[in-house]
């Protein structure tokens, strides 16, 4: 029987379990947003981390903009899944898709951190979040874009997976930690009994909430 979560709240605090035992190393969460920030934020917190984002994007099939052939990181680096081909998505369509994602990523890290640069986890454990992996594309993104910072340590943490697709990542992080990778997987939202839709505002407030809450513990 397949683990469900009431909420992404109730994932991050079982994840949070899972990984206690990096609290007190002042570990960096990484949200993939918009889904894992709250996850994010209450794993930093849990954790007596720092918090910020990984920003990266599916590749959207031709036929499907739900399901992912791959993925871009804000670098232009893009994985491009064994499927690509099957869903349809030739060298030409990629292209162009990479191209709009890459413009969307741009202009979210104008949204979300306007004033500061991503902060470097060179060094630090970072734990790179989100809600589930389908097909593992934006993780493995996410992942290959950090690891080229320098981490200590790369941790991939997700409550749920699709079995295959965890297999695909792990080989990208040094630690995988996920709560469950049920044989019956269809999509990451089946595991969830309440799983709304992040807005861009939300991302933004908790970046804000959770740098202001670190500095009043810090000074």
């Amino acid at each position: 029987m397949a683990i469900y979560f009431d909420s992404r709240l109730d994932a991050a605090r079982r994840l949070a379990a899972a990984l206690v035992k990096y609290r007190g190393q002042n570990p960096l969460v990484l949200a993939i947003p918009r889904g894992a920030i709250g996850m994010g934020a209450a794993l930093a917190d849990a954790l007596d981390g720092e918090l910020d984002v990984v920003l990266v994007r599916k590749l959207r099939a031709p036929s499907n903009p739900e399901f992912a052939v791959g993925a871009i990181d804000e670098t232009g680096w893009a994985y491009i899944s064994d499927h690509a081909a099957r869903a349809g998505a030739n060298a030409a369509y990629l292209e162009n898709e990479k191209r709009d994602q890459l413009a969307t990523l741009r202009q979210r890290r104008a949204q979300y951190t306007p004033a500061r640069p991503p902060i470097d986890p060179k060094g630090r454990v970072a734990i790179v979040v989100d809600d589930g992996l389908a097909t593992g594309a934006t993780m493995i993104a996410a992942l290959h874009a950090t690891r080229a910072k320098q981490p200590a340590r790369l941790v991939c943490a997700v409550p749920v997976a699709a079995p295959d697709s965890l297999e695909r990542v792990r080989p990208y992080a040094d630690e995988s930690v996920c709560l469950d990778a049920p044989a019956e997987f269809y999509a990451v939202a089946q595991f969830y009994r309440e799983f709304s839709q992040v807005e861009d505002s939300e991302v933004i407030a908790a970046l804000a909430q959770h740098a202001k809450k670190r500095e009043r513990t810090q000074s």
